[in-house]
């Protein structure tokens, strides 16, 4: 199967390359080379590469800076998204768009399914449930994959935020109050190319299997990168954000499983093979 993968440059677009390069040829496109938000290119991309398959990885991912720049967040996150299914429903080349757990409320206390109705915080989580929803309305032959705490080597990310702070810092306090489900980079690759064998087109959920607050997380990773900086649990009032978060954003990975049989493993032992990748 020949595979395009936009957005190839990110820490979840390298993993993609790697794994869909496993399993047959692969093109890759990303800035400056293409932007998702012009049809121009994303139509050339796709008469170039004639893929079977298409995973749009490309998007706007600061959170925060969301906040102030709402037009570029809509402009990548939704008229990208909406370009990209256009192109490939004019091709009839199923693909899928890369979602969030941002695009819930946080309100729940047991795992988000895919069915749950969404309600974003954010100016980042309305942007992608944008993108879903023009997705939705754009391809038939599509898949939406919601992730959560995302993080892979290279990538801009919260284990490698705590690393640096805790080689540069006496202790750390981390909030206890954010509860959800660390992702390695590889794994959601995994299940996106599970799910990439079958026809079961609709929304799902791919994290790491388990959960926890940021603060157990800050202190797996400083114990798996061998860092012995205490961690001290602390509430979010201690750290405001222009961006409002979900509390809550565990995701249940229930409907991937019964569709490809594909189980994440669990997010410690995702944790220490992204520590051996990045030393």
């Amino acid at each position: 199967m020949r595979t395009l993968i936009l957005g190839c440059k990110g820490q979840l677009g390298k993993d993609l390359i790697t794994v869909f390069g496993e399993a047959g040829e692969v093109v890759g496109f990303d800035l400056p080379e293409i932007d998702v938000s012009s049809e121009g290119d994303v139509r050339s991309a796709i008469d170039d590469s004639q893929p079977e398959f298409i995973v749009n990885s490309a998007a706007y991912t600061n959170v925060e800076g969301a906040e102030d720049e709402e037009e570029s967040a809509f402009l990548a996150n939704e008229q990208g998204a909406r370009i990209v299914a256009e192109q490939a429903a004019a091709k009839d080349v199923p693909m899928v768009y890369i979602s969030t757990d941002f695009v819930f409320d946080g309100t729940k206390t047991t795992p988000y399914e895919a069915k749950d109705e969404a309600n974003p915080l954010s100016v980042y989580g309305r942007s992608k449930l944008a993108g879903e929803i023009a997705v939705r309305a754009a391809a038939r032959r599509h898949f939406i994959v919601r992730t959560a705490w995302l993080y892979g080597p290279g990538g801009n990310n919260f284990p490698e935020k705590i690393i640096a702070a805790a080689q540069k810092n006496p202790s750390l306090k981390v909030v206890h109050d954010e509860v959800g489900s660390p992702t390695h980079t590889w794994d959601l690759a995994l299940a996106t190319r599970a799910l990439s064998r079958t026809e079961a087109y609709g929304t799902y959920h791919a994290v790491n299997a388990g959960s926890c607050a940021r603060d157990e997380f800050a202190r797996a990773i400083l114990e798996c990168a061998g860092i012995d900086t205490p961690v001290t649990a602390c509430s979010l009032d201690e750290f405001p954000t222009k961006a409002r978060r979900p509390l809550y954003s565990v995701l249940s990975t229930a409907d991937l499983e019964g569709a490809t049989g594909h189980v994440s493993r669990d997010w410690r032992e995702a944790l220490n093979h992204f520590i051996e990748r990045r030393i």
